[in-house]
């Protein structure tokens, strides 16, 4: 057995809570390979899952880290579809922010020649949610117009790159200070707080679609913004974590949420979205992003890197800071 360093989250709480300890790791077990980790991403999951609200969570103590790009440096014995020295991808929900992971083989994807690590890593959640949602949950269509919270962070901006791709208008909120990078990128910004973003999509007819990362009472205000045939995507449920509030209950908010789809006659639809490395659509997606970085169509804004053994800083930093996009944890220096 290797000794490694890794994050563990040892309770439920700030960010006392992680902390990076030595530990031994065992062989991969015949059906899994073990991966010496590069770069891990680091997103709201990483933060509800120390504060003890994201859905369904293992409980302490864990390591988190829900993505990675690394090196095959082991194989089980029927382990075969991966040289040692290959570099691959996983959506691997933990474990991640390690030296060494072994995962199963089945979820472990190629990376292409010519894409560089930072930014695969950032794709395969970040960048593969966005996809999904402006792709399949909301299907956004040139000429529409789409409305995101959160512009400037990593999700936001991947949804916000993605539909001006496929034609749309894009409004949304973000802090001031990000209000002039977000204009340069074709988006039309307001601050969250002020709540004019209100009156000003209401104006214009509602929108097509909106893209909701915060909950609760952000879903009524979305809501309220749709024009008819209009579709509000829920997702993350981050309003207590960026607003420092305690944990709050997410599933009453979720069944609130579809329940809306029940007054049909409005014309309005919600959906609340999640990835999944089981989904029939991961892969496919996943290798469409990895194509858009190969060929330079995309270029993916990396906010941080910040070493493993910083990664109190990372949980203290993730809503702060100037810059957008992205942040990733080294885990190799």
């Amino acid at each position: 057995m290797a000794m490694i360093q890794k994050a563990l989250i040892t309770g439920f709480g700030d960010e006392s809570k992680i902390t990076v300890v030595q530990e031994q790791i065992r062989a991969p077990a015949a059906n899994e390979v073990q991966v010496e980790v590069e770069f891990s991403g680091f997103s709201g999951a990483d933060i509800n899952m120390r504060r003890g609200t994201y859905p369904m969570q293992k409980k302490p103590p864990f390591t988190p880290g829900y993505c990675f790009v690394g090196r095959v440096s082991a194989n089980g014995s029927r382990s075969t579809k991966f040289g040692i020295g290959s570099r691959v991808a996983c959506l691997s929900i933990y474990g991640a922010e390690a030296e060494l992971i072994n995962v199963p083989e089945k979820y472990l994807v190629s990376v292409p020649e010519g894409v560089d690590s930072q930014q695969a890593t950032a794709v395969i959640l970040d960048w593969n949610t966005a996809y999904g949602m402006v792709m399949r949950a909301a299907r956004v269509e040139a000429g529409d117009n789409v409305f995101v919270h959160g512009l400037s962070g990593a999700v936001g901006y991947a949804i916000l790159t993605l539909a001006k791709m496929r034609g749309a208008a894009v409004y949304g909120t973000a802090s001031g200070s990000k209000h002039a990078d977000l204009v340069e990128a074709g988006a039309t910004p307001y601050a969250y707080s002020g709540k004019e973003w209100i009156s000003a999509m209401q104006a214009t007819g509602g929108v097509n679609a909106v893209f909701d990362p915060l909950g609760f009472e952000s879903w009524d205000e979305s809501y309220s913004i749709l024009r008819k045939g209009g579709v509000l995507v829920g997702y993350g449920l981050n309003l207590p974590a960026l607003s420092g509030t305690g944990p709050r209950p997410v599933l009453p908010a979720i069944i609130k949420l579809l329940a809306r789809n029940l007054a049909f006659w409005t014309g309005k639809r919600t959906k609340f979205y999640y990835i999944s490395r089981d989904s029939k659509h991961f892969l496919s997606d996943l290798e469409a992003l990895f194509d858009l970085l190969r060929t330079g169509r995309l270029s993916v804004p990396i906010k941080a890197v910040i070493p493993l053994r910083d990664i109190q800083r990372a949980h203290r930093e993730w809503s702060q800071g100037a810059g957008i996009g992205s942040i990733l944890i080294q885990v190799r220096e």
